[in-house]
């Protein structure tokens, strides 16, 4: 018996979809390792991780110096616009297209914020910059932001999903953003979660904990119907998502992974897959001792024996910890790797982990055995989602 069988997850009255089939038609990039998808797939194969001392601002006197940052002073308004008109490029969006699609853009918020009069805060709130965003590249008016931190862009991603199953739009761009600065930086860093070697060891003994990275990524999610009609290129199809929450604590995940595996179990049902079916997993993987621990649960509550067929790595690794903006860039690694048909390496591994017993891709990449994968985030507050991916 597979998992999901075993444990009556798969228990779900049937399978949950709307009428139209929805696909992934355009994709942009920005990350620590340059423009586009294929530089970071490039590293997460080679597991060549990313992180280098912070030069974007002062980190003397911080218990950690590292993080995935792009060269330079990015501004986050202005890569986001570049990059969604990347994503709508690739996608073959004309204008009027464009300017009927609405935004659903994953943010920590304006990040002029901090520093306004408190009588013009009213003004800069998360909201408003995803309009402004949206106007400045050309999509509609209606624009939604999402702040829910590390589940932010998977929410996005399957609320747009679901609009489009449902026939309720014809199309969505989802965009989301995070660059690495001071504020977050020192945060983690006070709460003791980034790692003091350099190295994010997703599933390792003696893992630190987590580092950040810089991610602006743009996706086009759409109606297989609209993207036919326009002749555009399917680049993977958004088969399942899965949403859960654990409410177990405010930043200590449930331990025996509960919600993340009840979020894998509704991806799969909607995409009408057994666990078997599958064969790999981008997991959270943060590096956090609790968290992979936690996740490691989940995946072998979910898929049993059907495991050893299963391929597991976290592009965390090498890109860092995006916050709202991690899930897209995971989720645009996993549909290239897929394309690509090799799966990333799960870099900074030093030894086995009784807590984690994965079927960890390690020291070269794999071919892929499925067209289908699964690309997993969860959050603090025990919010956690499952994007299930399948290439055409």
């Amino acid at each position: 018996m597979s998992g999901m069988a075993a444990t009556g997850m798969g228990a779900t009255g049937g399978v949950r979809r709307g009428p139209e089939d929805v696909v992934i038609t355009g994709v942009g990039v920005l990350s620590a390792f340059g423009d586009g998808v294929g530089p970071v797939l490039d590293a997460a194969l080679a597991g060549r991780p990313g992180f280098a001392p912070v030069r974007r601002f002062d980190v003397a006197g911080r218990r950690t110096v590292h993080a995935a940052a792009h060269p330079g002073n990015p501004v986050l308004g202005e890569e986001l616009v570049r990059i969604i008109g990347h994503a709508c490029d690739e996608a073959g969006l004309n204008g009027a297209q464009r300017a009927e699609s609405a935004l659903y853009l994953a943010v920590h918020g304006d990040p002029e914020l901090p520093r306004v009069p408190k009588h013009e805060r009213a003004a800069h709130g998360a909201d408003t910059f995803a309009r402004g965003i949206a106007r400045r590249a050309g999509l509609s008016g209606a624009a939604r932001a999402y702040t829910s931190a590390c589940v932010a862009s998977s929410t996005a991603v399957a609320d747009a999903g679901a609009l489009v199953a449902r026939e309720r739009a014809e199309r969505v761009v989802v965009a989301a953003g995070y660059l690495v600065e001071a504020d977050q930086f020192a945060v983690f860093d006070a709460g003791r979660a980034l790692a003091r070697d350099g190295r994010v060891r997703p599933f390792s003994a003696g893992r630190e904990g987590l580092l950040l990275g810089d991610a602006v990524v743009a996706v086009v999610v759409e109606s297989v119907a609209a993207a036919s009609r326009r002749g555009a290129k399917v680049l993977s199809r958004l088969a399942g998502w899965g949403r859960a929450g654990d409410a177990h604590h405010v930043c200590r995940p449930r331990p025996d992974g509960a919600g993340l595996a009840r979020a894998m179990a509704d991806a799969l049902a909607r995409a009408d897959l057994a666990p078997g079916q599958v064969g790999y997993v981008n997991a959270h993987g943060s590096g956090s001792p609790a968290g992979d621990a936690a996740e490691s649960a989940a995946i072998r509550r979910v898929f049993g024996e059907d495991a050893a067929t299963l391929g597991v790595s976290s592009t965390k690794s090498v890109h860092g910890q995006a916050l709202e903006a991690g899930a897209l860039l995971e989720l645009a690694v996993t549909m290239a790797a897929l394309r690509a048909g090799r799966l990333p390496v799960n870099a900074g591994y030093l030894a086995p982990d009784p807590a984690c017993p994965l079927p960890l891709i390690l020291t070269h990449p794999t071919p892929s055995s499925s067209p289908h994968a699964l690309s997993l985030t969860t959050a603090f507050g025990g919010a956690n989602t499952a994007l299930l991916v399948t290439t055409p």
